[in-house]
């Protein structure tokens, strides 16, 4: 099959009714003027679980017959993707178990907890996404229960897939112009798979992180390829390899792939806080920040950023001195040249998982002032030591925490898995 069919969309959206929100389509006036077109956004980080994640996840659980479900369901995830299962569970009041990898941070997991209520057990496992994944799988087949997918799965994608029949719904002029970002490829195939078939003129545009561009290179390989290594800053959006469902359904439904370097990525952030009162994750800022490289394309057309999620978690201590927005601008912009000098050494001494901040808040929370801005973590000049070095960023919990404040470490920081 090389389409999601209409009518099961339908079917999805009539399921997602009492769960999913029917999320906002508004005109962004700052980037209507900046860019002389009408800018829509269209804000699925409004969601009860902050993220379009719970249409895949619901719709996919609610397919699932009584003798499928009896045992409960499994999923391996320390992001989005776990949010929605476990709300999922809550709502359908059935026995879920969340695989998450043991460095996920304990906000985290409470807010897995909060969704999932007495439904749902997490098992902390393994150092990355893979290690519980694998672990999931084994547990899923041995103890008969059904395995949720984070996207390589048609109920998953006919549930994403309601986003494009909102905004058909939404928008009272023809869309011109879709952007939304690209990770493992469940949105995209699903949003594509309805306008090419409602809306066949509006071109779809998917963005990836410049260090994550699996799609791309899928596409350019007529396959899915596992890509070895990948920046997982956007960690939202950077995935290795995108579904086999996926491509197969979308790669003749994309018009163009294009990526967006993290440092771009990181203005966006900030530009949408501090001017739209907007706060989303990188991932979903990545259909605004590509906004630039399409400025005379989409002049005078009407175009929809889909605004994927808003999921931060963030580490800070009140008071001190607070880095302002002015100079935290300047830092994002240093961040891209900042990381292409690090050398080789230095990148392999960072040991600690990849991290990003919540940019409206971080200041420096420690005696000393910030000298740039890099994926693995901060340069600092700590004024009681005359010391100038990178700190790196790490995910912590309540000990490493205070352990961090007194040592004078950054202490601003957040932290979760790709799916």
């Amino acid at each position: 099959m090389n389409h999601v069919e209409i009518s099961k969309v339908k079917e999805a959206a009539s399921r997602l009714s009492d769960v999913a929100s029917l999320t906002p389509l508004t005109l962004n006036f700052n980037k209507t003027k900046e860019f002389d077109a009408k800018i829509y956004f269209k804000r699925e980080d409004l969601q009860q679980v902050r993220s379009y994640k719970i249409r895949g996840a619901y719709n996919k659980i609610t397919s699932l017959s009584e003798d499928e479900l009896v045992n409960g369901v499994v999923c391996a995830s320390a992001g989005n993707h776990a949010q929605g299962v476990a709300y999922a569970c809550y709502k359908k009041k059935i026995k879920g178990v969340i695989f998450m990898p043991t460095p996920t941070p304990k906000q985290k997991i409470e807010q897995v907890k909060m969704f999932g209520g007495e439904f749902i057990e997490i098992i902390l496992t393994g150092d990355t996404f893979d290690d519980a994944y694998n672990e999931s799988i084994l547990f899923c087949d041995k103890n008969k229960m059904c395995f949720i997918p984070p996207f390589d799965d048609m109920k998953v994608i006919e549930g994403q897939a309601t986003v494009g029949l909102e905004l058909l719904e939404q928008s009272s002029e023809p869309i011109d112009y879709i952007f939304l970002p690209v990770g493992g490829g469940g949105l995209i195939t699903g949003v594509s798979s309805v306008f090419k078939q409602l809306s066949p003129e509006t071109k779809i545009i998917g963005v990836e992180p410049e260090g994550a561009p699996s799609m791309t290179k899928a596409l350019e390989a007529g396959k899915p390829v596992r890509l070895e290594e990948i920046n997982k800053f956007i960690d939202g959006a950077s995935v290795q390899k995108v579904g086999a469902l996926n491509f197969e359904i979308c790669k003749d439904k994309i018009d163009q792939m294009t990526t967006v370097p993290e440092g771009k990525v990181c203005q966006s952030i900030l530009d949408l806080y501090n001017k739209d009162a907007v706060v989303v994750e990188p991932a979903g800022a990545l259909s605004v920040a590509v906004l630039d490289q399409f400025r005379e394309e989409i002049k005078g057309k009407n175009v929809v950023c889909i605004i994927s999620g808003s999921n931060l978690l963030m580490h800070y201590q009140e008071g001190g001195a607070t880095v302002n927005e002015a100079e935290l601008q300047r830092k994002c912009k240093q961040a891209s040249n900042m990381e292409k000098k690090a050398s080789d050494a230095e990148r392999a001494s960072i040991k600690y998982k990849q991290v990003e901040f919540m940019l409206d808040k971080i200041g420096s929370h420690f005696n000393g002032t910030i000298s740039g801005l890099t994926k693995w973590g901060v340069y600092v000049e700590l004024e009681d030591t005359k010391i100038e070095g990178m700190v790196p960023l790490q995910s912590m919990d309540d000990d490493t925490y205070r352990y961090n404040e007194k040592q004078n470490n950054v202490i601003g920081s957040r932290y979760h898995e790709v799916y």
